[in-house]
Formats: C-alpha cells, sequence, structure tokens
C-alpha cells in the first residue's frame, strides 16, 4: 500500500492554524469535508471518533509527528490527509514536544487490514529522517505530494 493511495491530495494542508489538538482535528476533517471525501453529515461523527480514539492514548508518537487515526461505519474506503504546522500543536505527544507533522487516517469498519497497513506504512516513513526533513519543509500541498510520491517509489 502507497502513501497516495489513500492520502488526499485536495485535503492536504501545510497551513495548519490550529493551536490545540481537537482545533487541529477539526482543520484536518474539514479539509477531508471540502475535498469531497466526507459528506457534511459525517464530518462532526468523524471528528468525535478520532477524538474518542485519541481518550485512549495520545496519537503524537513524538519528535512532532502525530497520527491520529479512527475507523467510521459511513466510509467505504480508507482517507487520510497530511497537515503541516509551521508553529506546532500541543498535541499532548508522547515526548511532550509540540507537533508540526500530522498524517490523519480515516477508514472503514469492515477493512481493518488496510487501516493497520496504512498506520505500518506512515510508521516506516516516519522513521526516515530524510523523508521527515523533506516534509518538515514542503511549503506547498504540491511538494508535499511530490515527498510521498518519492517515499511511495523507494518503497517498491
Amino acid at each position: 500500500m502507497k502513501l497516495l493511495d489513500f492520502v488526499v491530495r485536495d485535503s492536504i494542508i501545510v497551513d495548519l492554524k490550529a493551536t490545540g489538538k481537537e482545533e487541529a482535528i477539526r482543520e484536518m476533517v474539514a479539509g477531508l469535508n471540502a475535498a469531497g471525501q466526507l459528506a457534511d453529515g459525517e464530518v462532526e461523527s468523524v471528528i468525535r471518533a478520532i477524538l474518542n480514539r485519541e481518550e485512549l492514548g495520545s496519537t503524537g508518537i513524538g519528535m512532532g509527528v502525530a497520527v491520529p487515526h479512527t475507523r467510521h461505519p459511513t466510509l467505504q474506503r480508507l482517507i487520510g490527509t497530511v497537515a503541516l504546522s509551521q508553529h506546532g500543536v500541543d498535541f499532548a505527544a508522547l515526548d511532550g514536544e509540540p507537533v508540526n507533522i500530522f498524517f490523519l487516517l480515516v477508514s472503514p469498519h469492515n477493512q481493518p487490514g488496510d487501516h493497520l497497513r496504512a498506520l505500518e506504512n506512515i510508521s516506516r516513513h516516519l522513521k526516515d529522517e530524510r523523508f521527515v526533513s523533506f516534509l518538515r519543509n514542503s511549503k506547498s500541498p504540491q511538494e508535499v505530494v511530490e515527498t510521498l510520491e518519492e517515499a511511495d517509489g523507494a518503497a517498491v
């Protein structure tokens, strides 16, 4: 599974405005909605599902990275977005540091394998300092897409 199999290009945010966890999640889910991947009526329940998942333990994995995710009954396929914050977001990360790279994932209930493969793929790439550095320095959604394309190509 490649990153661009589930990252919705039109939902990528390179200048996340949020300063807190719920705000960041709302902004990213709104991006998926604006890109036509989530119906208006699903937005609040997806946000709630992600926040409920966060209550189990922060998905802020450290080193400025968070991977908020959930499964949701209304989805037909796995979708995700990437968001970058220039100022960092207090996301209750494991290392206590602000988060500036987000991968948000939402998948259907009936496809747990895809959900886990996507999380695995993201986590593998986030261990690559070069990938993280290029992502962190992206100034446009197109630069993010190019970084993801390069990572996808290298993973083949």
